[in-house]
């Protein structure tokens, strides 16, 4: 029973991460199709997203086989936490992707620029799989229902709810401490200590550390942008 309840509780992780960081690769799929007549259109969002979502599958499965090299998966537990943090109080524009005039060229600018995305996600399905191949397949394959039917839903409920963003952070927080905790390196220096409750440590501890860090972030510009408007009403 504790065994499908840790399974399920992995594949609801998988889900979140996903649903959070398949956003990007929604808005780069309909800015690359944009300028599509609507039937290849639909074919280009089809195409693209299968494509990225094979890649993603490919660079997950390499990602895992690799992560028992000692201190690896600590290194990438602190990618994780960058991205987590990054999700919370990035800016970025997306205006900057060119749409394309035929399909082939909208489906290949997709999957390349797809590849260099998603670095994101292919670390956080790895952590929150816990080296599950099935569960690496699984979660990606639900990128591509995510991507091509729940972009605009999904966008609007993040926007109306960011509240949803903040606890999809947290999530990666937390899976980025599990990560940490089952590096072999990391295991080797515990010396007999309780793995479980050090597992349990640094998962509360990635996430507050994401929580607190963004929220310092945010203040911060805040109360930057408050002085500027400051300085122009008394200049």
């Amino acid at each position: 029973m504790n065994s499908e309840i840790t399974v399920g509780w992995e594949v609801l992780e998988i889900i979140w991460i996903n649903i959070l960081l398949s956003g990007d690769n929604a808005i780069l799929i309909a800015l690359a199709c944009r300028q599509l007549p609507v039937t290849q259109r639909r074919w280009g969002v089809f195409l693209g997203a299968l494509g990225g979502v094979l890649l993603r599958v490919i660079f997950t499965l390499l990602v895992v086989q690799i992560m028992s090299v000692p201190f690896l998966k600590a290194f990438g537990s602190l990618l994780l936490l960058f991205v987590a943090v990054k999700l919370l109080i990035d800016e970025t524009e997306h205006s900057d992707v060119k749409a394309k005039p035929n399909l082939m060229g909208a489906v290949t600018s997709i999957i390349m620029a797809d590849a260099v995305m998603s670095l994101d996600n292919v670390l956080a399905i790895a952590a929150a799989a816990h080296g599950s191949t099935y569960l690496v397949v699984f979660g990606l394959a639900l990128s591509v229902p995510i991507v091509m039917f729940g972009a605009g839903f999904l966008l609007k409920a993040l926007e109306r709810f960011p509240v949803l963003v903040w606890a999809g952070a947290g999530l990666l927080g937390w899976v980025s401490g599990e990560m940490a905790a089952s590096d072999a390196a990391v295991i080797e220096r515990l010396h007999g200590a309780d793995h479980a409750t050090i597992e349990q440590a640094l998962a509360i501890g990635g996430a507050a550390f994401v929580l607190l860090v963004a929220f310092a972030v945010k203040a911060y510009r805040q109360w930057r942008e408050d002085k500027r408007d400051q300085e122009k009403q008394k200049g």
